[in-house]
């Protein structure tokens, strides 16, 4: 896949320099355990980028979420995945031609099953309060599409006024978009996601230095096509989240590998899987608190 290095150059940032989040240490910090990432939440239990598919993320002690974002016609930031309405909610259209008011008023879990009838399409706002509130929970933002440096600045600031830039990636699949994340606010860290062959590894790593990232987080299939991806980007010094493995062979050839983290649509099987095999780890997840206290 031929990637666009148009973006304006700057030098690239050590990385992990501008936060400290545990989405930044590499696996062999972690005795080789990679962070359980819960994509889109835990999506298999609950309706994607929901606040009830992130609390099941949470309590199944995932370490991090990763959820997406797009602008509605009045400039709001909600959390959706598609570009239009249609799969997940009851209605119909483009996110971006449908005001805050409207997508809020689509019911977002009778799709996935009754019992969640009447979850809303978060705002980011709400999202990013979500992982304020729990301590310890990581947070990985992907902007869909194309951003402008203003709009960028729409989903930093949100962050930055919920106090939690420390435990945040944000990151796309386009390289415009990263470099409008850079300009919004360099003091948060950044990823590019990998979806494509690139023509090569080196260039690859070039893009990424161009860009000043912390992390390159290709698509899981990527890895049986591009022999040598993960130890040339750890090489770089970047961190590498895969995205979406949900089998128990594709984690085992991850951890072979020494990712750093793994997206999955199962948090709850990763994480027993990884305990399984590694050991509890405690600092994961809900698993900090009484349960039983909860209500």
């Amino acid at each position: 896949m031929p990637l666009d290095r148009t973006a304006p150059r700057t030098p690239a940032e050590p990385p992990g320099a501008p936060g400290r989040a545990r989405l930044l240490e590499p696996a062999a910090d972690r005795a080789g355990r990679p962070l359980v990432v819960g994509h889109r939440g835990n999506s298999s239990v609950a309706p994607q980028n929901t606040l009830a598919a992130f609390e099941a993320a949470w309590r199944a002690g995932a370490d991090a979420i990763e959820l997406d974002v797009h602008l509605t016609a009045d400039r709001h930031v909600v959390v959706l995945h598609d570009d239009v309405v249609d799969e997940t909610t009851d209605g119909t259209g483009r996110v971006d031609g449908l005001t805050l008011a409207q997508v809020r008023a689509l019911d977002a879990g009778s799709s996935f099953a009754r019992a969640f009838a009447g979850q809303r399409v978060p705002t980011f706002e709400e999202a990013a309060r979500f992982v304020a509130e729990r301590p310890g929970l990581e947070l990985l933002v992907e902007l869909k599409g194309v951003w402008s440096t203003d709009d960028a600045a729409l989903v930093t600031g949100v962050v930055d006024a919920a106090g939690i830039g420390e435990r945040v990636v944000v990151q796309s699949f386009w390289p415009p978009t990263v470099a409008a994340l850079r300009d919004a606010a360099p003091h948060l860290d950044r990823a590019l996601l990998l979806a494509l062959h690139p023509d090569s590894l080196g260039e690859l790593v070039a893009v990424c230095a161009d860009l000043g990232v912390v992390g390159c987080h290709p698509e899981v299939a990527l890895l049986a096509h591009e022999p040598g991806i993960v130890e040339t980007l750890r090489d770089a010094g970047l961190r590498v989240h895969v995205w979406t493995a949900d089998t128990p062979d594709e984690w085992d050839d991850l951890l072979v590998q020494g990712v750093d983290g793994i997206m999955t649509d199962r948090p709850d099987r990763l994480v027993g899987w990884l305990d399984a095999r590694l050991g509890p780890a405690a600092h994961a997840g809900a698993r900090e608190v009484d349960l039983a206290a909860s209500p």
